[in-house]
């Protein structure tokens, strides 16, 4: 049985998760870390990292910036692999994070959903093939009308897997206002919708001469990402120190 600690446990993704964890006959939580009040959650929450006394297998992280340096003291302190689905850290966090791996295990991925991270791979292999033919490449997002970051880091994922196997050759564009010019050849558009209660759509265009080909991904609900979460912290466990990814879950998983 694999022991894990879920901080943030009192967000809409910590209760998603919860949730989904209680059907899990290989894992179980055994703390949340969240300083926020609220109903009991079936396991002993505490307010910080320091004051956690249960031993666990791994940590998954759905909080804040703000509780990155107790995460990464606590998991590297108590030799704790940890999954770390928080997005908008600092490039200083992230430097760190890279550095720690050399002493611990960590998994970090801008979107936990399965689906996506296999999109990632299929579109590298797509833009080998389309980008030499001049196929241009858009990426359109849908998200909920209470997002506040755009684009979203999803979208700017995307974006990176097909500018790393392109070898780094796009300049991506966000707007196109006020501009009187054709498309440039290399640029990768990526345009962000706002509305309602999408969960996330995401579209990556490649338009050719009279063809054009889609990649399209959905998410009806958190839940995607929550089971990508749960997958991602039973393959960490046991592993060497080092940064893992999304895409070694699902080789492992092959």
């Amino acid at each position: 049985m694999v022991k894990m600690i879920l901080c943030g446990c009192r967000g809409h993704m910590g209760r998603v998760i919860t949730e989904l964890a209680g059907s899990e006959e290989e894992l179980k939580i055994v703390a949340g870390i969240d300083p926020a009040p609220g109903p009991d959650m079936g396991y002993p929450v505490f307010a910080s990292f320091a004051e956690c006394t249960q031993e666990a297998d791994v940590i998954v992280d759905f909080s804040s910036p703000k509780v990155f340096d107790s995460l990464v003291d606590y998991a590297c302190e108590k030799k704790i692999p940890a999954v770390v689905c928080t997005t908008g850290l600092t490039k200083e966090q992230t430097d760190r994070l890279d550095a720690e791996a050399a002493r611990n295990a960590f998994l970090r991925s801008a979107n936990m959903s399965l689906g996506i991270n296999l999109l990632m791979s299929l579109l590298k292999d797509a833009v080998k093939t389309l980008g030499p033919a001049g196929f241009d490449v858009e990426i359109v997002e849908q998200h909920h009308n209470l997002k506040k970051d755009a684009p979203s880091g999803t979208a700017l994922a995307l974006a990176d897997s097909i500018n790393e196997a392109a070898g780094g050759q796009y300049e991506y564009i966000y707007d196109r206002s006020g501009r009187s010019a054709a498309r440039e050849k290399k640029e990768l558009g990526i345009s962000a919708v706002r509305g309602g209660t999408i969960s996330g759509i995401h579209e990556v265009i490649f338009a050719g001469t009279q063809e054009t080909i889609t990649f399209t991904h959905t998410a009806y609900s958190k839940a995607v990402f929550a089971r990508g979460a749960l997958q991602a912290a039973k393959f960490l466990v046991g592993k060497a120190p080092g940064m893992y990814s999304m895409a070694d879950v699902i080789e492992a998983s092959k």
